[in-house]
């Protein structure tokens, strides 16, 4: 059985391709110096949070920012955490999708239960490849682990795990969620005592 109790979720910070107004899933960008700072800022936040174990996307915004939020420690990556892919959509802003392909953007935004991104990573291939790198993390000898990666990653490992959807605007660039798991196994969305300081604030 497990022994995983707690899950940190980090979304990574900015980045050079600038990914708070442009949309890069499979695209390898780096963390801008902004973004660096910014994981600076969610490593203080944890400075006094045990965690025995970090796991990272292997894209390089989030390995780095991993690196950077573990200090010492060593950072396990996993595949199936990456971002989906947009497919002809990668790159590009919100108002560039509109322009380009305003009736898939519109299901988009609106959630539509069929929607696909055109020539991209089908949803339900992406949800798969979480589900099975979750299992993976599950199966660690850890109490405690920070797991950073994307947003869509995010949403779908809290989808998975505690059956709620998120905001659609959440997690913000280096927001977090915490996740606990009760002795009965069932998980939830933050944790029984007070949220350590900076958590809330930064998620």
């Amino acid at each position: 059985m497990s022994t995983l109790r707690r899950l940190i979720l980090v979304r990574h910070g900015e980045t050079e391709g600038d990914s708070s107004t442009r949309y890069h899933g499979s695209a390898d960008v780096e963390l801008s110096p902004h973004g660096i700072a910014q994981m600076q800022g969610v490593r203080r936040a944890l400075a006094h949070e045990p965690f025995e174990l970090v796991v990272a996307s292997p894209l390089r915004r989030a390995w780095k920012a991993a690196w950077i939020i573990g200090g010492a420690q060593p950072v396990r990556l996993e595949n199936g955490l990456r971002e989906i892919h947009f497919g002809r959509w990668e790159g590009l802003t919100a108002a560039q999708i509109e322009a380009s392909d305003p009736v898939l953007f519109h299901d988009w935004s609106t959630g539509a239960a069929s929607f696909e991104y055109p020539s991209g990573e089908p949803r339900a291939a992406f949800r798969g490849r979480v589900e099975c790198a979750l299992t993976g993390l599950l199966a660690a000898h850890a109490n405690a682990a920070v797991v950073v990666a994307h947003k869509g990653v995010i949403r779908a490992v809290v989808e998975i795990l505690t059956g709620e959807k998120l905001e659609r605007e959440e997690p913000p660039l280096a927001g977090m969620i915490e996740l606990t798991r009760t002795p009965d196994g069932k998980w939830f969305h933050g944790r029984r005592s007070s949220n350590p300081p900076g958590l809330e604030e930064a998620a």
